[in-house]
């Protein structure tokens, strides 16, 4: 009984770590004033990891996003405000580095396309509804040999 409870508790452990837990696990990274650190991770959190894309770089353990995480307390500390830090780094890797990229001309397609496929599907349904949709087609009528087998395998069913 001990053996089947290691692994459930090694899972168990491993399930309820947080994610990105030792992300930042270096304290050589962070910035001595707490305030300071407070801000890189609040930045840091609204910027893409551009290897892993779905996570932010204070979430990630790429070395890009550790390269990252350094490059915006290394602003924080030469005294850059948040939003300059951001704009530092948007020049440099364009709106892709953002969580959230902002809406523009350039990301309109991508920010509107659910809501134009959802109405595309809402108007097919409605087309076809609205035409009744294709009627059955009758069945086409059984031949001779067809008939004497169904009236065969009615009697052996009688039986």
């Amino acid at each position: 009984m001990r053996r089947a409870a290691l692994p459930a508790a090694l899972a168990a452990a491993l399930l309820l770590a947080p994610p990105g837990a030792g992300a930042v696990g270096n304290p050589a990274d962070m910035l001595p004033d707490p305030a300071q650190e407070a801000r890189a991770r609040a930045i840091g959190r609204e910027l893409r990891c551009l290897v892993c894309q779905n996570e932010s770089i204070e979430d990630s353990n790429a070395d890009l996003a550790r390269d990252l995480r350094l490059l915006v307390r290394e602003r924080i500390r030469a005294g850059d405000s948040d939003a300059e830090v951001i704009a530092f780094l948007r020049a440099r890797y364009g709106d892709f580095v953002l969580l959230r990229p902002p809406f523009t001309a350039a990301t309109a397609a991508l920010w509107l396309s659910p809501a134009l496929a959802l109405a595309g599907g809402v108007l097919a349904i409605w087309l076809v509804r609205r035409r009744g949709g294709a009627a059955p087609a009758a069945p086409a009528p059984l031949s001779p040999e067809e008939q004497a087998r169904l009236a065969a395998l009615e009697g052996e069913a009688r039986r």
